[in-house]
């Protein structure tokens, strides 16, 4: 149950996070942000509540969302 909860937090923060156009941080920095926010719970959650898994995700998704963000 704490883990649903979790995630379900975490989802709407992102969600808040990720529309912001006023956020005085380039679409890269918002990408990485939310990116390491993400991989960071997904993480969490499929390694089981290892540190391993949530700092392995977090590092994933922020790479990943950095990239996508200087896509755009």
């Amino acid at each position: 149950m704490k883990r649903l909860i979790a995630v379900v937090l975490s989802a709407g923060a992102l969600v808040s996070l990720s529309a912001c156009e006023s956020v005085p941080f380039s679409k890269q920095t918002q990408g990485a942000a939310v990116g390491a926010a993400a991989g960071g719970v997904a993480g969490h959650v499929l390694g089981g509540g290892s540190t391993l898994g949530t700092v392995g995700g977090a590092v994933a998704g922020g790479v990943i969302g950095s990239e996508v963000g200087k896509r755009q």
